[in-house]
């Protein structure tokens, strides 16, 4: 019995044709695949290993080891908290705190509401003026308690 696909399998295969001849192939059909569908969905891990010719779990191996990857379809606003040594010094451990208190979830989780999931991410490129933060595709400096709040007030509001 077939299951129903819950993501768009003729775009992952498209993007695995587009891309499978590339050297290191395997990245950018990854990266390709989350862009458009969100997420690595473990139904696509033996589409890729068959096209590249590797093991399941090969193409397993770098979804899970790669903290970039998801593995899970995310929520409505990806929330990354940069965790880099920099913002680190500037109080990001402090904002994390807050993010998963304020969020009622922990680093990759989505909320109960599917509104925000949070992430760790390893440098945003603004280390003089952290902590950083990225809302979606918006990357936000210096952000502390109180701008964090606004900033996830206003997209729940979104």
């Amino acid at each position: 019995m077939n299951r129903q696909q819950d993501f768009d399998v003729a775009a992952v295969r498209s993007i695995i044709a587009e891309r499978k001849r590339m050297a290191g192939a395997m990245l950018p059909i990854l990266h390709g695949i989350q862009e458009k569908v969100g997420y690595i969905p473990s139904d696509a891990v033996p589409m890729i290993a068959d096209e590249l010719n590797v093991s399941r779990a090969e193409v397993h191996g770098v979804v899970s080891f790669y903290h970039f990857f998801r593995q899970q379809p995310p929520g409505k606003h990806v929330v990354q908290v940069c965790r880099a040594e920099a913002c680190q010094a500037r109080g990001a451990d402090a904002l994390a705190g807050h993010a998963q208190d304020l969020l009622g979830c922990g680093f990759h989780e989505t909320t109960a509401d599917g509104q925000f999931t949070l992430e760790p991410v390893y440098c945003l490129g603004q280390c003089a003026c952290g902590p950083n933060i990225m809302i979606d595709d918006d990357l936000h400096a210096c952000v502390g308690a109180d701008k964090f709040q606004l900033l996830v007030q206003a997209k729940r509001g979104a």
